[in-house]
């Protein structure tokens, strides 16, 4: 559906991020599965616990990973897509710690390039693709996506990475970054205006939204919920879509 509308794309009243259902209290690496077990499971197109995964992030991360994190299932998902479609380059934007590059670099095989704005994340996703042995298809970049130079890629994935400038004081995972409504709109812009320039073909894998509505040059091609949240596959099929932008019925 499209509407020229740019109240159309205010977001929703609820932004926040998704919760899984499994436990993920803290396990201790040293104890848990082996990267390469984790690794070679994902290669094999099978799906660890999200445990396994995440006893090779620090304590604090770990702890918060059904909330921030994209679930290793959404990363699997993502792969088969890239493959479907002849996928070889993928921006994450708000990649964290790197979960979902390094698992769906496990899982397929694109290159990757994570956007994070915390140096502290960057530096740990950098750690956690030399650990899986993907450091040479998976590389991540420090900056906020409003004032950094995004490079073109065949596909972008957004896991709501904007809503937490949304959350009240005492909410966010770090106070160490700008954080504002102003930041939230400036990002969604961004994002928009990134889509829009892109070329025909190019996909957008939202899980749980971006806070914003797609340009109207895109259409919706797949969609899988039977996830914690709803994983949307979008792929752009006009060179122009006069400011307009899809909303989606459902």
């Amino acid at each position: 559906m499209r509407d020229e509308s740019p109240e159309a794309c205010l977001p929703p009243a609820s932004v926040a991020r998704c919760s899984s259902a499994e436990d993920l209290t803290p396990v201790d690496a040293l104890t848990g599965p082996s990267p390469g077990r984790v690794g070679d499971a994902m290669r094999a197109g099978s799906c660890p616990s999200d445990r396994a995964f995440d006893a090779f992030l620090p304590k604090d991360l770990r702890v918060v990973s059904k909330e921030y994190w994209t679930p290793l299932a959404v990363a699997r998902q993502a792969a088969r897509w890239f493959e479907e479609f002849e996928i070889r380059s993928v921006i994450d934007i708000g990649a964290g710690p790197g979960k979902f590059c390094v698992a769906a670099a496990l899982a397929g095989n694109c290159e990757f390039v994570g956007l994070e704005h915390r140096p502290r994340l960057v530096a740990v996703a950098r750690s956690i693709a030399r650990l899986f042995g993907v450091d040479d298809r998976v590389r991540f970049i420090p900056g906020a996506l409003h004032d950094t130079s995004v490079p073109a890629a065949d596909a972008y994935y957004l896991y709501n990475p904007f809503a937490e400038n949304l959350f009240g004081p005492g909410n966010h995972l770090a106070d160490d970054v700008e954080l504002s409504c102003d930041r939230y709109l400036l990002d969604i812009v961004a994002a928009q205006d990134i889509f829009r320039r892109a070329p025909v073909g190019t996909l957008v894998l939202t899980y749980n939204g971006f806070g914003g509505c797609m340009p109207a040059s895109y259409a919706h091609c797949r969609v899988e919920r039977a996830l914690p949240c709803e994983l949307r596959l979008w792929r752009k099929l006009l060179t122009d879509d006069e400011g307009g932008f899809f909303v989606v019925a459902d």
